[in-house]
């Protein structure tokens, strides 16, 4: 009996330590990338569209004081802070508008992309004005997409980071499953229609982790932050069809950009 409460003891003491380095190398990377300058790339979920507060400078491209880039920044002070994430923005969009503020003193990337190219609003227009089939089928036409030709437009875009920010840690962020299944919709798109959604961004999710690793980036999955958080949930983070704003449609809230993604990137860094 004596020695298995030593043993226990030891142990605990032991998890205790584990958590506390954990925590202290994880503070120390922050301290470390703060040092250095972070530049936020990518598409309308970086930018911040969904969220408000947008900041006029920044026109059609709607960079949002709400986005996690922004709130990370305020919260970390980097040396210097490029922020060129645009709503709409593809790949090729990246590459030939975003890549200014990188260098070789660039300590930070963050990027979201992809979504845009695989035809994200073409697929949540077919499946909210028509046909479950045609939602469907509108769907897997997305998933071939991702299959054929978005794994080469990715590396282009990784590739061109790591060749202006060579010494750069770069967290390339994913897309949230929209819909939380048995929810409390009951209206609009069907349970099929919402799964079938949901599938899409795990097999999109899935294709840019692989790419991302491939790269020897890290990969922040906010599947799990927004997990409880879903579109039919009873605390949505993300704004459902919005009739008039339509670009604000199926974009994080602000509470969906500091509790789903700014966790997501922090635990990234």
């Amino acid at each position: 009996m004596r020695r298995s409460r030593i043993t226990a003891y030891v142990t605990s003491l032991l998890l205790a330590a584990g958590f506390a380095l954990t925590g202290a190398a994880t503070a120390q990377a922050s301290q470390t990338a703060a040092a250095t300058g972070y530049v936020a790339l990518g598409d309308s979920y970086s930018s911040g569209v969904g969220s408000g507060s947008y900041i006029s400078s920044s026109g059609d491209c709607k960079r949002s004081t709400k986005a996690y880039p922004y709130l990370w920044a305020a919260a970390h002070s980097p040396s210097s802070f490029g922020f060129t994430a645009c709503s709409g923005a593809r790949t090729g969009d990246v590459v030939a508008n975003q890549l200014g503020p990188l260098s070789s003193s660039t300590g930070l990337v963050s990027l979201s992309v992809g979504g845009n190219d695989a035809g994200f609003s073409d697929v949540m227009t077919t499946c909210v004005l028509q046909s479950e089939s045609n939602c469907l089928a509108r769907i897997a036409t997305a998933k071939a997409y991702v299959d054929s030709t978005l794994p080469g437009k990715l590396d282009t875009v990784y590739s061109a980071i790591s060749a202006k920010a060579s010494s750069a840690h770069v967290v390339v962020l994913g897309y949230p499953r929209f819909y939380q299944l048995n929810g409390n919709c009951v209206a609009g798109l069907s349970e099929t229609e919402r799964s079938a959604i949901n599938g899409a961004a795990d097999y999109l999710d899935s294709a840019i982790a692989k790419r991302a690793a491939n790269h020897g980036f890290t990969f922040g999955d906010v599947r799990g932050t927004f997990t409880g958080h879903e579109i039919c949930s009873a605390a949505s983070w993300l704004n459902s069809v919005n009739w008039l704003n339509i670009g604000e449609s199926y974009h994080p809230t602000a509470s969906g950009q500091s509790g789903g993604y700014l966790p997501a990137f922090t635990s990234g860094v």
